[in-house]
């Protein structure tokens, strides 16, 4: 079994956990996260990590906010008045914003009686994360 080389196609199945231990993301019910190793497909450079692992090995890796989905930027908060959004929105719902041309996502955070908050920041942003990951199978690149 040779080790994980940039360019092949990995199959990991992987554990997302915040600081507290809550797991925000998982394949364990699932298929395994598929991607080349070495890209910059994913965030952190997880696929940059599995390079010289091999099939069955496992690794734990912490990802600070500025090498996951960035640190928690304030200004991307901002208060809306209610009437600006659809009658039956709550909190956690997503909704689409638009400033001229750009649209974006955005999640209802706080409701008030007059107002509500909405966040465009990444719902990970901010927090650092760290990934159990195991190598399922590894599909070597055409030479």
């Amino acid at each position: 079994m040779d080790p994980v080389k940039e360019g092949d196609l990995v199959h990991v199945h992987y554990t997302g956990r915040l600081d507290d231990g809550t797991v925000f993301d998982s394949s364990d019910d699932g298929d395994p996260l598929e991607f080349v190793a070495g890209s910059d497909a994913l965030i952190g450079g997880m696929a940059k990590t599995v390079v010289g692992m091999k099939a069955g090995d496992k690794r734990t890796i912490t990802l600070e906010p500025a090498d996951a989905y960035g640190d928690y930027r304030p200004e991307l908060a901002a208060k809306v008045p209610r009437t600006q959004l659809p009658e039956d929105v709550a909190v956690g719902d997503e909704l689409t914003a638009k400033t001229g041309e750009n649209e974006f996502r955005v999640r209802v955070t706080e409701m008030g009686a007059e107002d509500a908050t909405v966040d465009a920041n990444h719902p990970l942003a901010g927090k650092t994360l760290t990934f159990e990951l195991e190598i399922a199978c590894v599909h070597p690149a055409d030479n």
